[in-house]
């Protein structure tokens, strides 16, 4: 896998790539190199686009194909576009790889006064208002839809990852979030 590069894309219809997917599943290598062909420049795209390092990129995107190449199996061709299903793959390992870096560390006889970081007693004050002016509004949507906020704007996870979560297509979750802040922005204003 290794001597695998992104490459320029053929014109394979989605079709042609569900089909590759499918061969793949039979662990056809062939079809592999193909979809590989087919898809890897879109995908090093995704992963250029979220980890913004190009060395990186390419090291996440020879592990996507490995998971691509084990996940197959499980690919339901009814449920999912297949290009979509690839490029989900490509953006959660994406965003995973940020999500385990580790923050950088500085040598405590480095660091300046660490005291100027605390916030003073009246935005501490402020905070705490607006934090339980959030939590009110917050409590006035339905359980699951609350949880689905938290979860991706306090948490981080995914749409894809709140979506099977919660048991709904992707796009079911983003929609239940785009409505979701509307209400919260019109609760906050009252």
């Amino acid at each position: 896998m290794a001597e695998l590069r992104y490459c320029i894309p053929t014109m394979d219809t989605p079709d042609d790539i569900d089909t590759l997917i499918a061969r793949v599943a039979l662990r056809d290598r062939e079809a592999f190199r193909r979809l590989y062909g087919s898809t890897s420049a879109k995908l090093f795209g995704i992963c250029l686009r979220i980890l913004r390092e190009r060395s990186e990129a390419e090291d996440a995107l020879q592990e996507i194909y490995v998971k691509i190449w084990r996940a197959a199996p499980t690919y339901a061709a009814s449920r999912y576009s297949p290009i979509s299903w690839l490029a989900a793959i490509a953006r959660n390992h994406s965003i995973d790889r940020i999500r385990a870096r580790r923050p950088e560390t500085v040598d405590i006889d480095e660091a300046t006064d660490l005291s100027d970081d605390a916030p003073d007693p009246e935005r501490l004050a402020i905070a705490g208002s607006e934090g339980r002016r959030i939590e009110a509004c917050l409590d006035e949507l339905e359980q699951a839809r609350a949880d689905a906020v938290r979860g991706a704007y306090v948490d981080g996870y995914s749409y894809a990852e709140l979506a099977e979560r919660h048991d709904v297509p992707v796009n079911t979750m983003r929609t239940w979030l785009r409505r979701s802040l509307i209400r919260l922005r019109e609760c906050l204003e009252r």
